[in-house]
């Protein structure tokens, strides 16, 4: 199977020249994409192999078989619900293998917009390096459209949520805040692209005012080196603005004077943000003659003079906020650059620069086990699925492999993992999948919001 680009042992910059890493990583993409059957046959073996003598996997009469034609008979489609005993078991304190042959490390909550309730989803210590390998992706690939990024910082308003145990002692909490929390994020060597304003110890915070004030006073008083600005969701970027419409003259003073406001308790934030922070009136007089205008619009360009782009999810639910975010920054490009849930990190957006009506993403092969089940519309309303625990000899032949998706038939997403998510319609986020034409091999998905 095709590797990763590599340094060291993590995805991460090492002392080859930017452009360098970048072809690199452009090739790993361009290899798996083009060799997609090839790369999940070998992904589903090894899968397979790994996880042979867990409780699911043997329930189910696997057998410790790994070819793709025996689990696709044998194997069931199944939703979260299927597995909830399981997983509850797991949560209660069970450590034998029931789903996954690696220690379960924790679980990731699901944000709950897919179903309504939160879930748990149970995943292992190595998922963080695939969710590692998807985001060193990214600039690469946005690099070929801005050239220069490396040049200067982004200020992403990025935070952590709160967590909880599980009767069993596992911590659950959202895929993002393990990931701030892992020492993937908060022990990473220097690499240009993911120098940021923010320091650790603001996004760490878990007192969300004063981590939303400091990591905003480090990205006005960086203002000139900033090239891109964002935060996960279009919501959580507006929020930011809103702050600091409310807030800008408490920044302003803090610039001004050097100084932190006393509101910002948190001793490790306050280091962290006194070793950037110096005294700059003339910075503070700018902000506040900004700031202090009748008019926000455009704001974003005005005070970070040298944006070049917004990176925030804009699609689905968030498209409401295109609106709001063309005001505050002058019709700056909107980028969604990744493709991932709590289950799985899925894939890229080759073509960042598109119009958000326009986002697509290129699945990665390397990253699960990917299937497709065929999502059929009456009147151009989508039929919801209902999925039966076992399917029928008919209804599992209706399952798609990757390389086989048909051009502008939408598709569920079932997805096979390496933490044990087996073959698990994830109805994410009431979206489906619909294969798009594109000017190479890759397998391109347009994600198609249902509006219910």
């Amino acid at each position: 199977m095709p590797e990763a680009p590599k340094e060291g042992t993590t995805y991460v910059h090492d002392s080859s020249s930017v452009a360098e890493k970048n072809k690199r990583v452009l090739e790993f993409i361009e290899q798996v994409t083009e060799n997609a059957d090839e790369v999940q046959k070998k992904v589903l073996a090894e899968i397979l192999s790994r996880n042979a003598h867990v409780e699911y996997l043997q329930r189910h009469g696997l057998n410790g078989q790994t070819d793709r034609e025996t689990f696709k008979k044998i194997m069931p489609v199944i939703t979260y619900e299927d597995i909830q005993p399981d997983v509850t078991r797991i949560a209660n304190g069970d450590k034998s293998q029931i789903l996954c042959c690696q220690p379960i490390s924790e679980f990731l909550t699901s944000s709950g917009t897919s179903g309504g309730e939160r879930k748990l989803m149970p995943t292992v210590e190595e998922e963080l390096e695939r969710r590692q390998l998807l985001y060193s992706l990214l600039m690469p690939v946005m690099s070929q459209f801005v050239p220069g990024l490396d040049k200067g910082k982004g200020m992403y308003f990025l935070f952590i949520k709160s967590e909880a145990k599980t009767p069993g002692g596992l911590v659950a909490r959202p895929v993002l805040t393990s990931y701030y929390k892992s020492a993937h994020f908060k022990n990473r060597p220097f690499d240009p692209y993911t120098n940021y304003t923010s320091p650790n110890e603001t996004i760490l915070c878990p007192d969300s005012y004063q981590s939303m004030y400091s990591q905003m006073l480090c990205g006005l008083y960086l203002n000139k080196e900033v090239l891109r600005v964002g935060a996960v969701f279009a919501s959580g970027f507006i929020r930011a603005i809103r702050f600091l419409e409310k807030h800008w003259q408490l920044l302003s003073n803090d610039i001004r004077t050097g100084t932190l406001n006393p509101q910002i308790t948190d001793p490790c934030v306050r280091d962290a943000v006194m070793k950037i922070l110096k005294p700059d009136p003339q910075l503070a007089d700018f902000i506040e003659a900004q700031c202090g205008r009748e008019s926000w619009q455009g704001i974003i360009t005005r005070l970070w003079p040298n944006t070049k782009y917004i990176d925030v999810i804009v699609t689905g639910t968030m498209s409401q906020y295109i609106p709001t975010l063309d005001y505050y920054s002058n019709g700056l490009p909107l980028v969604c650059t990744m493709y991932a849930s709590s289950e799985c990190f899925f894939g890229v957006n080759l073509n960042p620069l598109c119009k958000p009506s326009d986002v697509s993403y290129t699945l990665i092969p390397t990253l699960g086990y990917f299937e497709f089940l065929p999502v059929q519309r009456n009147n151009g309303a989508t039929n919801c699925i209902n999925v039966p625990k076992s399917l029928n000899e008919k209804e599992q032949q209706q399952l798609v492999d990757l390389a086989d998706v048909k051009l502008g038939q939408e598709y569920e997403l079932v997805v096979t993992t390496y933490a044990g998510t087996i073959k698990t319609i994830l109805l994410i986020h009431s979206f489906v999948l619909k294969l798009i034409n594109s000017p190479k091999k890759f397998l391109i998905l347009l994600c198609l919001f249902v509006v219910s």
